[in-house]
């Protein structure tokens, strides 16, 4: 079996969507879906069981889950970067976490967790996921600390080589739909366009950048797929690795994708940024690959502008968006 925590949010339900792609479907799904709207992402999916993460956690607590466990893919987090609840993140990013590694290290189950490279913070310090760097990240806001303290605690026990955690850049795709404003600009700029015929894009508070010129490392959530299912193959293959396709593109190159997926002219507005993200913005982010690449993973992602296209064209401009 086959447990992938958060299993109905984006990421969680693709890795599910590729499961199935293999012919699995002996899966049990752990989320919490209260009244999102995260259920539609599970209706093309077969899988085995659904159980809220509340009653997941105590199973595993008690050590009553029943059946033979393959894998653990910890997907499960609060991902918003603007929460402020401190308490809430540490609970539920890092204190759920170390329980459901611990549980799978004493089960010699398969871990696999999402980090994030939101613990690069402003990204003075690079973006290199060798472990003797990891200690020195200062992250710019809770979300991204709450992920640093998981990955600080597997290095302090000893543990990069028994567990997998992927620090995943800016990743985009189908089934992301009900992320409200965590949902990429891919998403936004798709209706924007629809409704205005023109995409926002915040402006620039730095010199070394001009308005839109700001980078980020962009990545296909179909492509993250093909890594994360060799690594629940290969459990030799362990460690803290960054996720991204090690290229950083404008957002000027994003916006000009969907234009171009959408046949149309581009139009770009420039807007004042929110005063309440303005310290807390990252100019630049670019994973370095290399840790992931030397272990004969397949590290092998479309171009930005092919990603969007199969995006829009396949799933946000169908009646069904969902894969």
């Amino acid at each position: 079996m086959y447990i992938v925590t958060g299993g109905a949010g984006f990421i969680g339900s693709v890795i599910v969507w590729r499961l199935n792609q293999e012919g699995i479907d002996d899966i049990l799904i752990i989320d919490d879906l209260a009244q999102t709207e995260k259920w539609k992402n599970l209706i093309n999916r077969s899988y085995k069981d659904y159980i809220h993460k509340d009653k997941f956690i105590d199973l595993i607590k008690k050590d009553k889950f029943p059946g033979k466990i393959d894998a653990i893919i910890h997907m499960g987090a609060c991902s918003s970067t603007t929460e402020k609840d401190a308490d809430y993140l540490t609970e539920n990013n890092y204190k759920y976490t170390k329980t459901l590694a611990e549980y799978a290290l004493l089960k010699n189950i398969r871990f696999i967790y999402a980090s994030s490279a939101a613990t690069y913070g402003d990204g003075s310090l690079g973006f290199s996921d060798d472990d003797k760097f990891t200690p020195e990240l200062k992250p710019l806001n809770m979300y991204g600390y709450s992920k640093q303290m998981f990955d600080l605690w597997v290095i302090k026990q000893g543990l990069i080589d028994k567990v997998v955690g992927l620090k995943f850049f800016n990743v985009f795709g189908p089934n992301e739909y009900h992320k409200g404003e965590m949902s990429s600009l891919i998403f936004k700029a798709y209706h924007q366009i629809k409704d205005t015929g023109k995409i926002k894009l915040f402006k620039s508070y730095r010199s070394e950048y001009k308005d839109g010129e700001q980078k980020r490392d962009f990545v296909y959530v179909k492509d993250c797929m093909d890594i994360i299912w060799h690594l629940i193959q290969n459990n030799k293959v362990n460690g803290i690795f960054n996720l991204g396709t090690g290229t950083a593109r404008t957002w000027i190159d994003l916006a000009n994708a969907v234009f171009y997926a959408m046949e149309k002219t581009p139009n770009i507005e420039f807007i004042d940024m929110p005063e309440n993200i303005k310290s807390k913005y990252q100019y630049f982010t670019e994973a370095k690959m290399k840790k992931l690449k030397s272990t004969n993973c397949p590290v092998n992602f479309r171009s930005l502008e092919d990603a969007v296209a199969d995006y829009i064209r396949n799933y946000l401009s169908q009646e069904d968006p969902f894969i």
